[in-house]
């Protein structure tokens, strides 16, 4: 009797030890599995939130910042950048900014930004993707009536420094102002979007 207990206690213990074993087993099975099913540090990084510092940006200049693989402009607008926005309106094919798809809602205003001196846009046509070179100066060789924007060279379309298009353009809508906030005056965070407010 003293034998069947020793064995009854050896039959427990091999069970929970097999138990145990196998659960060990199946983690680590499982795990490399789940792992690889979530996304990359790549892709993570390819989507994630971009900080920028804009404390260093001089008036009437801008800096280029890259987000989720896309070129993003931040430009200083100085006052006269600012107060040129509205005498053009009837040059604009969407002025008013109808195509509410184009900009987050805490950016449908004339200067379509947060600030009204910092502008956040995505440096690509609205045309066919080709990525408009900065005009930020007026004048020169954009013809005397030029207020300064972006020119993209392939197809001719032209933006304003509010990057609204203008009548006659190939493309068809503004160029995009991605979600952003400001985290503190001299930082900004962009792919953040919880109402443009840190």
């Amino acid at each position: 009797m003293a034998n069947q207990e020793v064995d009854q206690s050896k039959r427990k213990f091999l069970i929970a030890a097999t138990s145990v074993a196998g659960g060990v087993a199946a983690a680590a099975v499982a795990v490399p599995f789940v792992t690889s099913m979530l996304p990359s540090e790549r892709a993570k990084a390819a989507g994630a939130p971009v900080e920028a510092d804009i404390s260093k940006i001089e008036s009437g200049s801008m800096i280029t910042v890259e987000w989720r693989g896309k070129p993003v402009w931040i430009v200083n607008r100085s006052q006269a950048m600012l107060d040129g926005l509205a005498k053009h309106d009837d040059k604009l094919s969407d002025p008013k900014l109808a195509v509410t798809s184009q900009q987050p809602d805490y950016c449908i205003n004339p200067a379509r930004s947060i600030k009204p001196n910092i502008m956040v846009l995505v440096g690509i046509c609205t045309h066919l993707g080709c990525s408009p070179s900065p005009k930020l100066q007026t004048g020169g060789d954009m013809g005397a009536d030029w207020v300064g924007g972006f020119f993209c060279p392939c197809h001719g379309s032209r933006f304003d420094l509010a990057g609204r298009v203008f009548n006659g353009s190939p493309a068809p809508i503004n160029l995009v102002v991605p979600p952003h906030k400001y985290i503190s005056d001299a930082v900004l965070l962009i792919g953040a979007d919880d109402k443009g407010v840190a």
